[in-house]
């Protein structure tokens, strides 16, 4: 939620609130970012007190382990955060990041660079629902959201919205649900409002957000399952008490 290079749909909104300045944009949407990692951050103490309280022997680090690498790695990530906030084009630091890397591991890991690190499965199906929403804009989506979805910049009006944008976040992807919704936003805070929607509530079906795809490929790789009947509970219970605090957050 608080940076524009935080996900996809906050790049997207950048473009509709005027392309702010990053901190501009973060100062906007602080006070629903803050309840959307403190809400969370809550719900995980609560639910896994017992195993949080526990002591864990740490692993000692391979005596292979590259530390060359690792500190180049570190370095990098360092200064590409304030990079990214800066105001430059964000193609330009993420790119360069990308580019050092590759070089990095091309000399001390070859091996590690593979085809198959790109998940092209997400960028296809990210690809395809852009374009299926521009073809139901096409078709008058838009209006037929806006019945639903209602006016105005009141709590009971901004919780509808952010409502109706985390439900269709759920219900297909939150790409497209920002994409279908941005243009009955008409105002910042409405804006953020449906950022709240499909940022926040997009915790409950795992094909609401593709960081959740993202994830989960990534632990199937590593050989871990995750009980999708669980996860959606626990999401929907986190997103019922996040959203609207995120949205009272906003109006007060």
């Amino acid at each position: 939620m608080l940076l524009p290079v935080s996900n996809l749909t906050n790049l997207l909104a950048v473009h509709a609130l005027g392309s702010p300045h990053p901190l501009d944009f973060a100062a906007l949407v602080l006070p629903a970012a803050a309840v959307a990692v403190i809400v969370p951050l809550v719900g995980i103490a609560v639910r896994y007190r017992r195993e949080l309280a526990a002591t864990f022997t740490p692993v000692p680090v391979d005596a292979a382990a590259d530390r060359l690498l690792f500190r180049v790695a570190a370095v990098v990530v360092i200064l590409l955060v304030p990079a990214l906030v800066s105001g430059i084009a964000v193609w330009i630091p993420a790119a360069g990041a990308a580019l050092i890397l590759v070089v990095a591991f091309s000399v001390r890991r070859p091996g590690a660079l593979r085809l198959t690190l790109v998940p092209w499965g997400t960028l296809l199906f990210a690809s395809g629902l852009f374009l299926v929403v521009a073809a139901a804009q096409a078709l008058g989506l838009a209006r037929l959201l806006g019945d639903v979805v209602g006016t105005g910049d009141s709590f009971g009006d901004l919780l509808r919205l952010s409502g109706g944008a985390a439900l269709s976040a759920n219900v297909a992807n939150n790409l497209p649900a920002y994409l279908a919704l941005e243009p009955v936003g008409g105002s910042p805070l409405r804006l953020v409002a449906i950022l709240v929607g499909v940022n926040v509530g997009c915790i409950v079906t795992p094909w609401a957000s593709l960081a959740t795809l993202l994830w989960h490929g990534r632990l199937s790789g590593l050989g871990v399952e995750v009980p999708w009947a669980r996860f959606a509970l626990a999401g929907l219970a986190i997103a019922v008490v996040a959203l609207p605090l995120a949205v009272l957050a906003l109006v007060r």
